[in-house]
């Protein structure tokens, strides 16, 4: 499975290669106050990418974060739960409490 993912990894680092070989390009930003700025197009495409995936990264890794603490929380109590001394339940004695019934005339 690790040879799979190296070979993932260089197969994408090999595209965007290609692809940064083919458009190396300059691209016009108009920003504000009627600033240009050239940009070389994979950089742009790069900044754009990096912009989407690290918040939703960082998001993923807390939230991976918190299930690991709660899952860690709720195996301690498992844990104590199990140590705990196992006693038999005290039994209660039962009363029967006979009803005189009266003669059906």
């Amino acid at each position: 499975m690790q040879f799979l993912k190296i070979l993932f990894w260089f197969l994408l680092a090999f595209v965007a290669a290609l692809f940064t070989y083919g458009n190396w390009t300059r691209v016009q930003i108009n920003l504000w106050s009627g600033l240009i700025a050239d940009v070389n197009l994979p950089l742009l495409l790069l900044v754009t990418f990096l912009i989407g995936f690290v918040p939703t990264y960082l998001y993923l890794g807390t939230v991976r974060w918190r299930l690991r603490q709660r899952l860690t929380t709720c195996e301690r109590m498992l844990a104590d739960a199990r140590a705990l001394p196992v006693t038999a339940p005290v039994a209660t004695p039962v009363t029967t409490s006979v009803i005189a019934e009266e003669p059906v005339a």
